[in-house]
């Protein structure tokens, strides 16, 4: 993967590049190889400075377009000529052999320089096609996700709203109050989705800025285990804050949107009678929130994939657009934080979110 990038973040580098800042660098890296093989000439001999001026036009060749590599080449070879090849100062050769070496090199060193670029040309088109096909395939998961987890509850409303109006007068009123319980949950399920959306959004605008007031982070934690109540059904979910936790400086809404995201997703994977355990402690000069269940855990080669957008596990029937953990690294890289992922023993997971706060205590009489 490594020479991937570096690839890449050269033909970044490239297309940031102007003309002419790409002529100044062919030219300046000519001229100061042939600065440094002048003096060096009695030691190494004209033949030897050919190959590494060859060596110079070659890697040019990877970080520059066509006709500044091949402006290099001749001014590389003309400057062979005069300085290195006998008789020196001229750019007349004595010598059939180095005639024939002359002309090898100027040939050598142009279709070189042509190949180079039409091979990065190349590969940068496929790359271009590999990343629209990744982006087609980020589409399609999108629009599959959103046609369930938008569809779903937008059909149960539809359908709870219609059996209110049509046979309002033969329900009881417990029926009606399960109707209207349905048309609840699946508006809140409707307005999470739209949520992370939204969400995701202002984290991939870069324009994300948190509004930092103090927090009272255990006092939070508690209202999100209330909110999350109706789906824990028969799990087990534990709030544990540490004792005489201080005020923290975060933004309370994006705080209580990764603590939503972290408890809903463990609620999601976590079989019946599975717990899962939510703490909150400080260590100087960090924040610390962690959620840890114990269920089956991540596959290792998911582990790395966990945070992606658009990406839930395999083989799961669990739903989702696979948003919520994406938006649970952006809002904490929001925060100079970092959020980490890690397999329990002898099962189980436990994300864990560091936060970098200032605090304060209160102090009572």
């Amino acid at each position: 993967m490594l020479p991937q990038y570096l690839y890449l973040k050269n033909i970044i580098q490239l297309q940031k590049t102007s003309s002419t800042q790409q002529y100044f660098l062919s030219c300046a890296t000519v001229v100061i190889t042939i600065v440094i093989c002048y003096f060096l000439s009695d030691y190494i001999g004209y033949r030897t400075v050919a190959l590494l001026l060859l060596l110079v036009v070659s890697l040019l060749a990877m970080l520059v377009d066509r006709l500044p590599i091949l402006l290099a080449a001749c001014l590389s070879a003309l400057a062979w000529n005069f300085l290195f090849i006998p008789p020196k100062f001229t750019f007349y050769i004595s010598s059939i052999e180095d005639f024939l070496l002359f002309i090898m090199y100027f040939v050598v060193a142009l279709v070189n320089a042509t190949l180079t670029t039409q091979i990065r040309q190349i590969e940068k088109k496929a790359q271009q096609r590999k990343e629209k096909e990744q982006t087609l395939q980020l589409y399609k998961t999108l629009f599959n996700s959103l046609s369930h987890e938008l569809r779903t509850p937008i059909a149960t409303i539809i359908a709870a709203t219609d059996n209110l109006q049509t046979l309002n007068n033969k329900l009881s009123p417990n029926d009606r109050a399960e109707l209207v319980g349905e048309i609840s949950k699946a508006s809140l399920r409707l307005n999470r989705q739209v949520e992370n959306l939204l969400n995701m959004s202002r984290v991939e605008s870069g324009l994300l800025q948190p509004k930092k007031d103090w927090c009272d982070v255990a006092e939070l934690l508690y209202k999100v285990g209330q909110q999350l109540a109706d789906y824990s059904q028969k799990r087990q979910l534990q709030i544990v804050p540490a004792e005489n936790l201080p005020l923290c400086w975060v933004d309370y809404g994006l705080i209580e949107q990764i603590l939503y995201n972290l408890i809903y997703n463990a609620l999601q994977y976590v079989p019946e009678q599975g717990i899962i355990v939510v703490k909150a402690y400080y260590q100087n000069p960090t924040l610390i929130l962690s959620v840890e269940d114990n269920g089956e855990g991540i596959k290792s080669d998911e582990i790395s994939l966990i945070f992606d957008k658009f990406y839930r596990a395999k083989n799961t029937k669990a739903g989702g657009t696979g948003l919520g953990l994406s938006i649970v690294k952006g809002f904490t890289e929001a925060h100079q934080g970092n959020v980490t992922v890690e397999n329990l023993q002898p099962n189980g997971a436990k994300f864990t979110v560091y936060i970098p706060t200032k605090t304060f205590v209160m102090e009572y009489e």
